[in-house]
């Protein structure tokens, strides 16, 4: 044993330096796993609000758009189709949309905000597949309907305001996502307009 004196201050500074080096490593170490808690920016982005420009739409046309990995249709409706939405209540599942899948501002004849254009989620409540769009051969799938949307995985059907005729497989109407008008010509995806 020595008995060499105790230096108290070099002490207090190495047990300083020693505590201030392992903060520090803490900080450090303790950085990159509270980030890691975080979604991705591709994360973030996939779950983000579409804008969407609607000004050069056509009649007649569906443009498409990605939110959240799902397809979202745009379609223009004219007037021969939204007269048409109103004489085949009889042939559908869910005529009035009783069923949770649009928002209350969308809960219409036209399941939409305007009745001039339909968004809808792309995807048949069937099995997930994405039905095809018809615009002028639709008849061909159901009498006296011109346009529609038509499942080819499983053969279910739906009109322009995405509503599911009876008898196929598809047991809901498609989805209608949140969206609000900016203004006139811009739409956005993913949001309504009281959460903005």
């Amino acid at each position: 044993m020595s008995n060499a004196p105790v230096d108290s201050g070099r002490r207090r500074f190495l047990t300083a330096a020693t505590c201030v080096v392992g903060g520090i490593g803490a900080v450090g170490a303790a950085v990159p796993f509270i980030k890691s808690w975080n979604p991705s920016a591709k994360a973030k982005a996939a779950g983000a609000p579409v804008e969407v420009d609607i000004s050069k739409i056509e009649p007649g046309q569906l443009i498409r758009v990605e939110w959240r990995g799902k397809p979202v249709w745009l379609v223009s409706r004219t007037e021969s189709v939204l007269k048409e939405l109103e004489q085949h209540d009889g042939s559908l599942r869910d005529p009035a949309s009783e069923q949770e899948q649009q928002p209350s501002y969308a809960q219409n004849k036209y399941r939409s905000i305007k009745s001039e254009l339909l968004v809808a989620v792309g995807i048949c409540t069937h099995l997930g597949c994405s039905p095809t769009y018809l615009p002028d051969s639709f008849g061909e799938q159901v009498e006296g309907v011109s346009s529609g949307f038509f499942c080819p995985c499983h053969g279910s059907k739906f009109d322009m305001a995405g509503r599911v005729f009876q008898g196929v497989p598809a047991p809901l109407n498609l989805v209608i996502p949140p969206h609000y008008y900016i203004d006139k010509t811009t739409i956005l995806i993913g949001v309504d307009k009281g959460a903005a």
